[in-house]
């Protein structure tokens, strides 16, 4: 069990028995701080009230709201999926359970290394590494039409606590799924990917504005105010057109 499911595990019993003080006093300082934030987070509250399976839900649909980046009949590769809240969103968005019979149905496809929980309207490839040739051929076969219009990415590499090591890691591993968006990704597609802040942010820009005609950064009220995080929008996609930064 992490340490994120001890913490979330131990302030649900805490709540439960309507022992949170004693709780919050065995802790260390961090655990206690960390701890003390979720009880009080409003984004943890609607989590449960909304059946998301994480708070990471908020983040998505408050992108989505205002940048109209999902809409019914698309077809969507949730990366880094677990535990499945990005694609519990992505299902009601692109109608993939054909909730709504006037609309096109959409398709949703989660990749993880982590397993991932079933969820209907959604398929999953669970302990799959997206950056392994063999993971992108399993994806192109379970595409409809062997590209997605859509790829969102909260995926994150395991921390060190190296803040800039952290950051390299994950700007890598966005410039992998980037050169994947050419085997995956259909013309005028779009990218939605998580990177932390930090000095090598401006090389995946860059790469991003190469092959996308509008790029934006997104800081969602929902991502915590101390948080590192970023996300990249990257719309229109098409080799060597001019591109737009925003």
């Amino acid at each position: 069990m992490s340490r994120y499911q001890r913490l979330v595990s131990t302030s649900l019993q805490c709540q439960r028995f309507h022992a949170a003080a004693g709780c919050l006093k065995s802790k260390t300082g961090a655990e206690h701080r960390w701890l003390e934030r979720h009880l009080k987070d409003p984004f943890v509250r609607a989590t449960k009230q909304h059946n998301y399976r994480c708070r990471s839900a908020f983040k998505l649909l408050e992108i989505d709201d205002k940048h109209k980046v999902l809409r019914p009949g698309l077809s969507v590769i949730d990366c880094g999926a677990a535990p499945g809240a990005w694609s519990q969103v992505a299902v009601q968005r692109v109608n993939a359970l054909g909730t709504d019979p006037n609309a096109p149905v959409g398709f949703v496809l989660g990749v993880d290394l982590l397993r991932i929980s079933p969820l209907e309207g959604a398929v999953f490839l669970p302990n799959a590494d997206i950056t392994d040739p063999v993971t992108l051929k399993k994806i192109q076969e379970l595409l409809p039409t062997e590209r997605a219009d859509v790829i969102l990415s909260d995926m994150a590499p395991n921390a060190t606590g190296i803040r800039e090591l952290d950051h390299q890691k994950l700007i890598n591993l966005c410039l992998t799924l980037l050169d994947l968006s050419q085997s995956i990704l259909r013309p005028r597609g779009t990218i939605l990917c998580k990177f932390w802040d930090g000095r090598e942010a401006h090389l995946l820009q860059n790469r991003l504005m190469e092959h996308f005609q509008d790029v934006r950064t997104i800081k969602p009220q929902s991502s915590r105010k101390e948080s590192a995080e970023i996300y990249y929008l990257a719309k229109l996609y098409n080799d060597g057109v001019k591109h737009q930064k925003l």
